[in-house]
């Protein structure tokens, strides 16, 4: 199963080998624009992922260390 980003980068390309072909200047504008917007969503789709695995990284070494603190004997 692909990822929202790679089809995204997929649909970009997709519409910069559309401009690439076309005959009329309003439908390469077009394409390129297509081209534009789904690289921008390439682009917030890898933000999240990434953004995404520093939080779930985040919250595993919260766990170690909370797991760690229950193993030690308190000095009381």
């Amino acid at each position: 199963m692909t990822s929202n980003r790679e089809f995204y980068a997929e649909r970009a390309a997709d519409a910069r080998r559309d401009a690439e072909a076309a005959s009329l200047d309003n439908v390469r504008e077009r394409c390129l624009r297509a081209a534009a917007a789904w690289d921008a969503m390439c682009a917030r789709a890898t933000r999240a992922e990434r953004n995404r695995a520093e939080i779930e990284a985040r919250k595993a070494a919260e766990a170690i260390l909370l797991a760690e603190s229950r193993l030690v004997p308190d000095a009381d």
